[in-house]
């Protein structure tokens, strides 16, 4: 993808990371912020005593807006400007980059480019061919079209957080990842994959509209076709399964340790019984096939749990992984990074930021044997390409990025009162 050149106006997670991805595949990913509204994942303009004495390890520079950890890894690959696009000059620069470029991100609600001036009728009167891609929360068109939402909010009205928890407790609200932000990422990586697909047979350009809730739901697909068909709402089930059983996680003897297992059929059932030395649980008229087994679960889980507890976790995973039944162990971070699977793969590259210091990050999970992806450079510092996209790109003297940066239009320090939202 090295002949394509993104223009990333997205902020926080889904977008930064749709073209992290195209990034990662050498797409050339420009990302604009302005001194006034730089992406909030960079958090705060300076540190506050009680921040600093929370994270004497990690901040060490006096620009924590370079060094914060999500931003580094959702904007690795991609050059930095700073361009304040609600002023005149910024506009028609923005024009000007836009005529050199394939495709322009934005995670906005709708209004906001419209406010900008840079609705798809007119990027496309600046170059015919762009490709514009926008990832509203709720969609372009509809009674909601205008409301703002997070990660957390689209797991929520998607229906993901309903379906989140223990049976017959309250659904949990904070899945912890916010499924709502990666997948949308993915969802509009793919997006303009095939949009890229389209014009290099057509030559045509288009506007992609990515309705970030509706992309989430359709990973709820399960739940909506049980009801649409069966008149039925799906319910919480913790860690079970629909229909498998024994399917749970169990305590095992380190601390806070614990073991992912499950078992599909009958027959994974009589291997597991033989590796955990149980072979009596098969004659069990409570065990014996796949219905009796998820009718009895919970005194199921409870025998399992007894066995389990008496080993580590990786134990157990060996022990079952050996019969061919589904196990592994709950790891943290610590253990991920640290596992000598994803050491033996080189999974985590090691990277170095000038001012976030060096620490592994998460690689690449699809391995091309021809093309590649990698990590060829850190994430940007705030305006840190300006010098190569104004003057490089589109000309600018040195005379005419000063001018600008006295006005505040361009910069590499930003006020040091950030303004909410987006222009």
């Amino acid at each position: 993808m090295k002949d394509i050149r993104v223009i990333d106006l997205s902020m926080w997670f889904a977008g930064p990371m749709a073209s992290r991805l195209l990034g990662d595949m050498g797409a050339e990913i420009i990302k604009v912020e302005s001194i006034k509204h730089m992406d909030p994942w960079r958090g705060p303009v300076s540190l506050t005593e009680k921040q600093r004495r929370r994270f004497p390890e990690r901040i060490t520079t006096e620009a924590p807006y370079n060094a914060a950890p999500g931003f580094n890894l959702q904007n690795r690959n991609k050059r930095g400007i700073t361009l304040d696009l609600g002023t005149r000059q910024g506009k028609a620069l923005f024009k000007r980059l836009v005529e050199t470029a394939d495709v322009v991100l934005e995670n906005y609600s709708p209004k906001i480019m419209g406010k900008l001036g840079f609705e798809y009728d007119v990027l496309k009167k600046v170059r015919p061919d762009i490709i514009l891609m926008s990832m509203p929360a709720f969609g372009r068109t509809g009674p909601d079209k205008d409301y703002r939402a997070f990660g957390q909010t689209i797991d929520c009205v998607s229906g993901m957080a309903y379906r989140t928890g223990y049976e017959g407790e309250e659904p949990m609200l904070q899945s912890g990842l916010s499924y709502g932000d990666p997948l949308s990422g993915m969802n509009a990586a793919f997006a303009i994959l095939s949009a890229l697909h389209h014009r290099r047979k057509t030559g045509e350009g288009m506007h992609i509209e990515l309705s970030q809730v509706e992309g989430l739901i359709a990973f709820n697909a399960d739940s909506i076709m049980d009801y649409t068909m069966n008149g039925r709402i799906s319910e919480r089930m913790g860690n079970h399964h629909p229909v498998y059983a024994p399917h749970n996680t169990y305590p095992c003897s380190g601390e806070d340790e614990w073991v992912a297992i499950a078992v599909s059929s009958d027959e994974e059932w009589i291997r597991f019984c033989q590796a955990a030395e149980k072979a009596h649980w098969v004659d069990d008229a409570r065990f014996c096939d796949v219905v009796s087994r998820r009718r009895n679960q919970d005194e199921l889980d409870g025998l399992i749990a007894e066995w389990t507890v008496l080993h580590r976790a990786w134990e157990i995973a060996e022990i079952l992984q050996q019969v061919e039944v589904a196990a592994g162990p709950v790891l943290n971070a610590k253990e991920l990074v640290e596992d000598p699977h994803y050491q033996s793969r080189g999974f985590f590259e090691t990277v170095t930021h000038p001012e976030a210091g060096t620490h592994p990050y998460i690689g690449m999970y699809a391995k091309f044997s021809k093309t590649p992806g990698s990590i060829r450079t850190p994430a940007p510092r705030l305006g840190e390409d300006n010098g190569y996209v104004f003057g490089e790109l589109l000309g600018l003297t040195q005379d005419e990025m000063d001018r600008l940066a006295a006005d505040g239009i361009i910069g590499t320090v930003p006020s040091e009162k950030q303004q909410g939202g987006m222009y």
